[in-house]
């Protein structure tokens, strides 16, 4: 597997432990997702972040509460054992696989079949390597990254124009930013809105993704200029 720029930052690791999200005007997705799927969590939760992390998701909070009251942050996921990330990045090649109308077991086996190989890159676009050298931690596996959405004052989703997790173009934060339509006019206001909340916390979106954020990890680091990143895999 090419090694993505990011990668290539040094790690300091602070050695703030994994808590509990437990943060006012903060939801998290019940059930789990990839929890419900089989994902081979152990006694580790979906719903862990470092500490300063969760300090900073209380500031986007607290920031989205004041431009949209009664609105909230839902947390869909956070940390993420090296473990899940390998259940669900083969997961997420055996979905585009059934789309494509082919067997994503026989597939996997023929690395490569050129169809094998589009969809390989095609999830990678989407899905970090789940490396096991600590040098390369998968961003959800350092505990400083997290995917999340909006809900409005109901506590319904608000529409997004994409779901989370979709490896496709639409996936893009400002893929709707021309679009004429209403679906797409909010869609895009309602990314906006949530990019807004998050980096007034500090946090950095992920180039590819409008749900993924982060702070203090390798991709924040390179999107940042800092020198190093502070987060390693736990």
């Amino acid at each position: 597997m090419v090694q993505k720029p990011y990668q290539r930052i040094a790690i300091a690791e602070c050695g703030e432990p994994l808590v509990p999200i437990e943060v006012l005007g903060v939801v998290p997705v019940d059930p789990h997702p990839y929890a419900a799927l089989g994902a081979p969590y152990g006694d580790r939760s979906p719903f862990w972040l470092r500490l300063g992390i969760v300090e900073r998701l209380a500031i986007a909070a607290a920031a989205l509460g004041e431009e949209a009251p009664g609105w909230s942050i839902q947390i869909f996921d956070a940390y993420r054992p090296l473990a899940v990330q390998r259940f669900m990045v083969e997961h997420a090649f055996g979905e585009l696989a059934i789309a494509a109308g082919a067997d994503p077991q026989l597939l996997a086996q023929r690395p490569d079949d050129p169809l094998t190989q589009q969809l390989r890159q095609q999830v990678a676009e989407f899905w970090a390597t789940p490396s096991d050298d600590p040098a390369t931690p998968p961003p959800h596996s350092t505990g400083a990254a997290l995917d999340v959405t909006l809900l409005d004052g109901t506590g319904a989703a608000v529409e997004m124009g994409s779901p989370i997790d979709e490896c496709s173009p639409r996936s893009y934060p400002d893929h709707f930013a021309g679009a004429t339509d209403g679906v797409g006019r909010r869609a895009h206001g309602h990314r906006q809105r949530l990019a807004r909340v998050m980096a007034a916390a500090g946090f950095v979106q992920h180039p590819n993704e409008w749900w993924h954020f982060s702070w203090g990890d390798q991709l924040w680091a390179w999107q940042t200029g800092a020198a190093i990143a502070h987060y390693g895999r736990r």
